[in-house]
């Protein structure tokens, strides 16, 4: 499973080997460069050029294994595996936990125990995320294991077909029970985390419906359809509906601020991911379920 394999068409009959990979293969010239120089790229069983004509019935292979370290310290945890292959992992993440290391975060993080369990099974590979999401934020985080699957699901993640659905429990009903929220977004202050609605921000598209209404709130799913930091976090306070428990966009004026009586962070889980799988293009679809303050959220809120 190390190697990705291609048969030129007849169609690519005389295309040079570096022209096909990038326009026909769609693979980036970073991945094509760093492959031929180490000699990863062969046609018919021999090592060849960038400059190889490809003829019809050409089998290429294409070695996607590559020697790499990290500057992270593996460390021990449990991890909750939703789906693994030789390509790629997802890790349903638990709230109150980084994703990756930062000066604030070096142990502890998603990246530390990930390196760990590759170490654990034998496996060459270093941390490359896909996703990210917020230290409070749970739910499905993919990485890739390799440099060429990393590469594909980086270009197909901003394709139809690519989706990254979330659950969030907001204060307040929404006025309309499905929607598009299409607003820019801003980082005022360089030295700050928090994002604003401005126009000198980048677009902004998020996808809504309401779930379940209760008196005090509504559990809605969103789609985004732009990956900004806080996007849902900052579009849906915008809207007049800051999800509970989130301390940084819900400024407590129109709710009150007692939000640690339902939930000690904010009320938002990554559930679903579809995406074509970086080898084989087939659809990937995986769910995990709503975690336990979430779900004693909703109780609460339906009990009022």
């Amino acid at each position: 499973m190390n190697k990705v394999t291609l048969i030129v068409d007849e169609k690519d009959k005389g295309r040079k080997l570096r022209d096909y990979l990038k326009n026909e293969a769609e693979f980036s010239s970073r991945l094509i460069r760093g492959a031929a120089r180490d000699g990863r790229i062969s046609v018919n069983g021999r090592v060849v050029t960038l400059r190889y004509m490809v003829m019809p019935g050409d089998r290429i292979e294409f070695d996607v294994s590559k020697e790499e370290s990290q500057d992270i310290n593996p460390e021990s945890m449990p991890l909750d595996v939703v789906y693994e292959d030789a390509d790629i992992i997802v890790v349903n993440k638990k709230p109150f936990m980084v994703v990756h290391p930062t000066k604030s975060y070096q142990s502890g993080t998603l990246a530390n125990g990930l390196l760990y369990y590759f170490q654990e099974k034998g496996e060459d590979c270093i941390v490359r995320l896909v996703s990210r999401l917020d230290m409070n934020t749970s739910g499905l985080i993919l990485v890739a294991k390799n440099q060429f699957a990393h590469m594909a699901l980086a270009r197909d993640m901003h394709r139809e077909g690519f989706d990254k659905i979330y659950y969030a429990i907001v204060h307040g009903n929404m006025e309309s029970r499905e929607g598009v929220i299409d607003e820019p977004i801003y980082k005022p202050d360089e030295a700050g985390i928090k994002r604003v609605i401005d126009e000198k921000g980048q677009r902004s598209v998020t996808h809504y419906r309401v779930i379940e209404s209760f008196s005090e709130g509504d559990l809605v799913e969103l789609e985004l359809e732009t990956g900004r930091t806080h996007q849902i976090r900052v579009h849906l306070a915008h809207m007049g509906h800051p999800l509970f428990g989130d301390s940084l966009y819900h400024t407590g004026d129109e709710y009150g601020n007692e939000d640690d009586e339902y939930i000690k962070r904010q009320a938002l889980h990554a559930c679903k991911l579809r995406f074509p799988h970086p080898r084989t293009g087939e659809k990937v679809s995986l769910e995990a379920g709503m975690p336990e303050d979430m779900e004693r959220l909703i109780e609460k809120l339906r009990s009022r």
